[in-house]
């Protein structure tokens, strides 16, 4: 491990009720979670005791930074409008809340066009999309494993969404997130990742370091612990050594199994 990687920030996707108590159960400084239901257009909740403001006090007060994941569901590319403006909504009302409890980040998936759609429809949907958002917090766009329609899974894709964006109002404010699980079931090589994404969006603000539970290009979304997947341990840790960002576990199980993976990482950076 060089000196850099020694001070990698490293956390975990942890249950939203109190996340600073599961960042201390983890020993860390930063937790990602949702606001609410991932699969609903309800809207925001904030679910710890006291609410936006306690929360907020509660991780300046232990120093954890806080990044939030809009719901899954987000899908402001898609041409199908009673997707796409509830999508937006829910976008903006997640940007606002997680403003309001001092968030460093809000991610979002790339979404994706129907069968038919000409993915160019998809990029000036997104351009519109930061046009109406009033981006309070840095919005983070999340490369995604599946779907032949996607936004965000390969690299031409992306470089789609970021030329169309990049004359949007509130641009700057838009970042990046690389998935390692999602880059290789979608398709894209460990190998010059981090090059290539960057060369693309000019950065990278989070890692969402993951191993994948199916063979790379599989298009399958399924998160795996460390070690305990196909990617291939060295790549893995290079990825996540290149990108020098924060680091977002999202593995399954609880607190012991984060610490595990935590270590796991540690030790191949």
């Amino acid at each position: 491990m060089s000196p850099s990687t020694a001070t990698t920030r490293i956390g975990a996707h942890v249950e939203q009720t109190d996340p600073i108590a599961e960042a201390l159960a983890r020993d860390t400084t930063l937790v990602q979670f949702f606001l609410g239901d991932p699969q609903g257009y309800k809207g925001p909740e904030v679910r710890f005791d006291g609410g936006a403001a306690a929360l907020r006090e509660a991780a300046e007060d232990a120093g954890v930074d806080l990044y939030v994941h809009a719901p899954y569901i987000v899908n402001v590319a898609t041409t199908n409008n009673r997707i796409r403006i509830p999508s937006r909504k829910l976008l903006q009302q997640h940007m606002d809340a997680a403003a309001e409890i001092g968030a460093k980040g809000l991610i979002v998936h790339g979404g994706h066009v129907n069968k038919t759609d000409d993915p160019a429809v998809g990029f000036d949907n997104w351009r519109k999309a930061i046009d109406a958002t009033d981006i309070k917090v840095p919005l983070l766009i999340e490369n995604t494993a599946g779907g032949d329609n996607a936004m965000a899974r390969h690299l031409d894709r992306i470089a789609g969404v970021w030329d169309a964006i990049s004359s949007a109002e509130g641009a700057e404010k838009v970042g990046f997130c690389l998935d390692t699980c999602h880059a290789w079931a979608g398709g894209i090589d460990l190998g010059d990742a981090v090059d290539k994404v960057r060369g693309i969006t000019g950065r990278i603000d989070l890692v969402h370091a993951n191993d994948s539970r199916d063979g790379f290009d599989s298009g399958a979304d399924r998160h795996a612990n460390f070690g305990q997947g196909h990617l291939p341990p060295d790549e893995f840790a290079a990825v996540v050594r290149e990108a020098g960002a924060p680091v977002i576990c999202e593995t399954p199980g609880g607190a012991a199994e984060h610490v595990a993976d935590f270590a796991w990482l540690r030790e191949h950076l």
